[in-house]
């Protein structure tokens, strides 16, 4: 899986924009292929194409290789593409819903 960073391979972190360090971050997390991921705003430092390019590798992750994605966004079109949305105020959960 790509998360467009093939040519920044020799960089140091501090030589990397905010958005690649989130990419680099969700490469990380992936490369073990784990059965389920917790993240914070993954997209929240990422360009719109770049926030649509993650987010369908989060959907392929979860149809082909089963993972589940508990994912905290603010960004309701990023929410949108998951099968379930929790609204959360103040610690608690206060709806479900179902998007597919």
């Amino acid at each position: 899986h790509n998360v467009g960073l093939y040519d920044k391979e020799n960089f140091v972190p501090n030589k990397l924009s905010g958005g690649q360090q989130q990419r680099v971050a969700i490469a990380r997390s992936i490369v073990n292929q784990p059965k389920f991921i917790i993240a914070d705003e993954p997209t929240g430092a990422l360009d719109s194409k770049t926030s649509e390019d993650i987010m369908e590798l989060c959907i392929r992750l979860n149809q082909e290789q089963e993972t589940t994605m508990i994912m905290v966004t603010h960004d309701r079109a990023v929410a949108e593409k998951a099968d379930r949305i929790f609204h959360i105020l103040d610690g608690r959960i206060q709806e479900e819903e179902v998007i597919k």
